[in-house]
């Protein structure tokens, strides 16, 4: 198993930048597959970004393609989601969510673990 704390958001005007960081606990990191995620209220959890687990494929949504980036540091056992020319909209809770030896995947149901999310609040 895997735990994960999520950290990194606040409150931003937009076109600002923020970098969420994702921790996870265990010694076995390297062979998770991870996600981010977003839930606005009222709206469904929705796919952001992922990583395969060997880091070779990378997937985004099409709303914050160009703008964000995931990535990932083993040693650090820790995911990061570094969003850039931020907008009102992408106001929401972020989760990041694991799923061993796992490729690239964007639904909800393919990840396990999950976070407890962390707020991103984008002002106009």
């Amino acid at each position: 198993q895997v735990q994960l704390v999520e950290s990194g958001g606040g409150l931003v005007q937009a076109g600002d930048s923020l970098r969420l960081s994702c921790a996870a606990s265990g010694r076995t990191f390297s062979v998770y597959a991870m996600g981010w995620f977003r839930q606005a209220p009222g709206k469904e959890r929705e796919f952001v970004a992922a990583m395969s687990w060997t880091g070779g494929s990378i997937s985004y949504a099409d709303s914050v393609k160009g703008r964000f980036t995931i990535a990932r540091d083993n040693a650090e056992n820790t995911v990061y989601l570094q969003m850039n020319s931020l907008k009102p909209e992408d106001t929401a809770v972020y989760y990041c969510a694991a799923r061993p030896y796992g490729s690239v995947a964007i639904t909800t149901q393919a990840y396990p673990y999950w976070g407890q999310g962390t707020q991103v609040t984008v002002s106009s």
